[in-house]
């Protein structure tokens, strides 16, 4: 599933260029993906757009011109995961997004889309590469590119490779 997730990043540069479910699944599928494949990716996808639409997504650059003041959450605040999301992130992947979020990069409305794309991947813990590749697709599905560093971050070195 993660290799279409890929291979949708690096074809449509913005969610909304990105064409509807069933036309996207016709074009992977001329691409040479498995249908079983398409089917979890168009799925992972829909929960996405959902997720996406159902929560305030607030422009980063107006969250940082105003001194981070409009975030709903408290810099007293904590996010407590539940055994559930620990279980299935697992130490590795917790602790990166609480990097993303100390350094900045992720706001809270974007953390939980974040957490509940990964708790829709089957399997657990999901690995860090996984993981990275959800936090881009967030960003995707927002309109948003994350900074430079953090995009750099993101797109590592790994083995995984475009279709």
């Amino acid at each position: 599933m993660f290799e279409v997730l890929v291979y949708v990043y690096e074809n449509y540069w913005r969610g909304d260029a990105c064409p509807e479910l069933q036309q996207l699944g016709r074009k992977l599928s001329a691409a040479g993906f498995e249908p079983e494949e398409i089917e979890q990716a168009l799925q992972w996808l829909a929960g996405l757009d959902l997720a996406s639409h159902n929560t305030q997504l607030i422009d980063l650059s107006q969250v940082e011109a105003a001194g981070k003041a409009t975030q709903a959450q408290s810099v007293h605040s904590l996010r407590v995961y539940s055994v559930a999301e620990q279980d299935h992130l697992g130490a590795a992947c917790l602790g990166f997004v609480s990097f993303l979020e100390s350094a900045g990069v992720l706001p809270p409305h974007m953390r939980e889309i974040v957490v509940d794309r990964a708790m829709a991947v089957p399997g657990h813990p999901v690995s860090i590469d996984d993981l990275k590749i959800i936090v881009l697709m967030v960003y995707w599905s927002a309109g948003l590119e994350p900074d430079a560093l953090i995009l750099d971050e993101l797109c590592d070195d790994s083995d995984r490779v475009a279709h």
